[in-house]
Order: structure tokens, then sequence, then C-alpha cells
């Protein structure tokens, strides 16, 4: 399956100088946060891959016009063809606004939705805005990443993990890389790569329900 990865900054190639051959071959479309509702709307219109979203700290503007014809994946897991795709967006909170969060705000997100990762037996790719603490992420607090997305890899071991938020031209950052037992992609502008679709039997397995430590809660937030 061929995905097209999207987040922060709208594609020139896509947006500027489209041409609807660009979009050949792409089976399905997720953004990462950040990008105008109107470009992902018009990207839904000239495909017929899903193109799917989480919401960055600079979407405010899609409580009032959301993306049309596009779907939210906000605190589920979306199976589409076999694929289980789960969806955290915002960033750590740094002023008023929506879609901003301290750590133990997403601790709690992050939580409710164990029971549906365990219920879809586990995820294949995770999707957040910001990034997970250490990867990559800035130490100043708007770019600073979340310690529970490293629970949730540590945990479920998805496959891809697509993050936005930290703009590739910020400095020398890699644009793919392994963390734990998955591999790691900052979606910046756009970026394709090609992903098989598991085949998921129903079988009877124990997942692990998320592990926070006890006193996560306590020394975060």
């Amino acid at each position: 399956m061929k995905i097209l990865a999207l987040a922060d900054e709208e594609s020139k190639m896509l947006w500027d100088y489209f041409r609807p051959e660009r979009l050949e071959g792409v089976d399905l479309i997720i953004s990462c946060g950040d990008l105008r509702a109107s470009y992902l709307s018009f990207l839904a219109t000239f495909t017929h891959a899903p193109v799917l979203y989480v919401h960055g700290n600079h979407d405010a503007s899609y409580e009032r016009t959301p993306p049309e014809g596009c779907t939210c994946i906000e605190d589920i897991v979306y199976d589409y063809q076999g694929l289980r795709i789960a969806g955290l967006g915002g960033s750590m909170r740094y002023k008023n606004g929506p879609h901003q969060y301290n750590e133990k705000e997403m601790v709690r997100r992050a939580k409710k939705l164990g029971p549906k990762i365990k219920r879809a037996k586990g995820i294949d790719i995770l999707v957040t805005h910001a990034p997970a603490r250490g990867c990559h992420d800035g130490e100043d607090l708007p770019h600073r990443g979340f310690e529970c997305f490293n629970q949730i890899l540590q945990d479920w071991k998805p496959k891809i993990y697509l993050h936005g938020h930290v703009h590739m031209n910020y400095g020398q950052f890699p644009r793919e890389y392994d963390h734990f037992d998955t591999h790691v992609i900052n979606a910046y502008d756009h970026y394709e790569f090609e992903m098989d679709v598991p085949n998921v039997q129903p079988v009877r397995r124990t997942f692990p329900a998320l592990s926070f430590p006890s006193n996560f809660w306590k020394s975060r937030g």
C-alpha cells in the first residue's frame, strides 16, 4: 500500500503546482496536522484514497470549517483494509487555545485509547502531531514531545510512527529513523512510503494495557 503522509506546510508540488498524476497510485493520505482545511479538502477531491487527519496546534479553524471529504482519527483506531491506525493530535500546551495539552492530559487520552487498541489487536501506525519525547523534539515547551507516546510505542510496537510539528527546516533532523521497534517518519511537507497490509487473524492473544508507572501522573504536567 502506498501512503502519502503530510504535515505542517502545504507542499508546493501538491498545491501550487499540482497535477492529478502526482496522486496516482496513492492508496491512503494521512495528515499529521497544521495544514489548511482547504488543502486537505482539495486533495480529497482529486483522489479516491481516504484522507485521514489529526489536529495540529494551529488547526483551531477546523472547529468552524473542518476539511471536507476527510476523516478525523483523533482518539480512535481507524481500520483501513486491515491497516490499524491510531491518532492523537495536538502539541504541548504553551498558550491558550485548542489542541494543546500538558503531559497529564495527554496521558489521560492515551489511557482511553488503550482499550480501543486492545480491541483492534494492536496498531500498525501511530499518528500524532507533536513527536514523542526524545524523537528529535525541542527543549522549548512549544516543541517538546510527549513522554507518554514512548509508552505507546513500547507497549504496542506499531510498525510506523508518523508525526509532524518539528519542521525539517528547523535544523539537521532526519526524515526517518528507528525508535524502539518502530520506524519513525517526520511527515513535514509530504513524504511517500510503502507498507504491507497485515493479515490480521482473530487469534487469542493477550496484549498489555498501557503500563504507565503508578507515579506517572504525579510527576508530569
